[in-house]
């Protein structure tokens, strides 16, 4: 923004090609011409603190990654020996954050990860039974 200013490029134009808003772009040229560089510097944001540190994020992060079992497992685990009391749905909220996306386990009425299991375990009962559609018929 700063250097399409000084080359002569319009606040309205400026905030069309950074798809900001025309006052926004105003009001950052006006605080650089106002303190130089030091204008360019993140400033402290209103709005509720976090409620947990970065620390104990990264601690939610890398406990996730030894692939405990259960996102139950996982939130037991920080409170018990971390002392972090933290809900599933904000421990999945960090992690999806961070690009990383809580792999769900299979029910059982999913597809099975062993093709070969119904040949292994042998018919239903009802396909040994003889309904139509089963083994037997």
């Amino acid at each position: 923004m700063i250097w399409r200013a000084s080359r002569g490029e319009s606040a309205s134009a400026i905030a069309a090609r950074v798809g900001l808003d025309g006052e926004t772009v105003r009001k950052r040229i006006r605080r650089f011409n106002a303190e130089g560089l030091e204008a360019l510097k993140d400033r402290h944001r209103s709005g509720r603190r976090p409620t947990y540190s970065a620390e104990q994020t990264a601690t939610v992060i890398a406990t996730a990654l030894t692939k405990p079992q259960t996102l139950d497992r996982l939130a037991a685990y920080l409170h018990e020996h971390k002392g972090i009391a933290m809900q599933r749905s904000r421990i999945d909220e960090i992690l999806l954050h961070e690009g990383l996306r809580w792999r769900k386990h299979e029910t059982w009425f999913g597809k099975r990860v062993d093709p070969a299991f119904a040949e292994k375990r042998g018919g239903s009962r009802l396909n040994r039974a003889g309904i139509p559609g089963g083994s037997n018929s």
